[in-house]
């Protein structure tokens, strides 16, 4: 009988809704802040589809695969200070899916990218020539505070991502454990397999038609 690897068994990890949305959003995230200067037009459409991911991420946090269910992973106050108490040992992390600092991250993120994608929908330019497709439900003034609430936001965001990437270079050269490798390929090595549920497919469809249809009623400026 063939022996298993020292690092313990072969699991399968990330589902590729989790991993897809993932690295889209760093994708658009980063063609948004690209194209906010001069290409609004191309701004605003990533926008939509910032949106749309982001409305299934969240769909997806309650009904997809377990390892990407926020139940999985959202712990208190007691377990995320015991938790904190183990970082400074240079010991490879085994938590299956994201360990209680790492949920935060990931709350925080997702928080602050639902108020950055939202202001920018209600906000409008100096010279009122263009907004997003709610702009029209505030007056121009609120518009343009919103507007400069976005672009706050967008700091905060820039931060949290930074620390994210700190965080994933942490783990890898302190505590040797490759969390980028997991979030391509979907697999991971662990002691045990926690036995993690995979989601239907018809959830994924239809996961993926309400933040489509959703996204696109936004972009239509809630009208038909």
């Amino acid at each position: 009988m063939p022996q298993a690897p020292p690092e313990g068994v072969k699991v399968r990890l990330w589902d590729g809704p989790v991993r897809i949305v993932h690295w889209l959003l760093v994708a658009l995230i980063g063609f948004s802040w690209w194209a906010s200067e001069d290409h609004l037009d191309w701004h605003q459409w990533s926008g939509y589809g910032v949106v749309g991911l982001l409305l299934f991420r969240i769909y997806w946090g309650f009904a997809g695969g377990a390892a990407g269910r926020f139940a999985s992973f959202v712990r208190g106050p007691r377990a995320t200070l015991a938790y904190l108490k183990t970082v400074s040992a240079r010991t490879p992390s085994v938590t299956a899916g994201h360990n209680p600092l790492g949920a935060l991250s990931i709350l925080a993120l997702l928080g602050l990218l639902a108020v950055q994608v939202t202001t920018g929908l209600f906000a409008v330019d100096v010279d009122a020539y263009q907004g997003g497709p709610l702009s029209h439900m505030v007056s121009f003034d609120q518009g343009r505070r919103l507007a400069d609430f976005h672009e706050l936001s967008f700091r905060g965001l820039q931060a949290l991502v930074a620390l994210h990437v700190a965080a994933v270079v942490f783990y890898l050269v302190w505590k040797r454990t490759n969390l980028i490798g997991p979030m391509i390929t979907g697999f991971r090595w662990l002691p045990v397999d926690p036995g993690l549920a995979r989601a239907p497919l018809w959830r994924l469809a239809l996961g993926v038609a309400l933040a489509g249809a959703i996204a696109w009623f936004i972009s239509k400026g809630l009208r038909l």
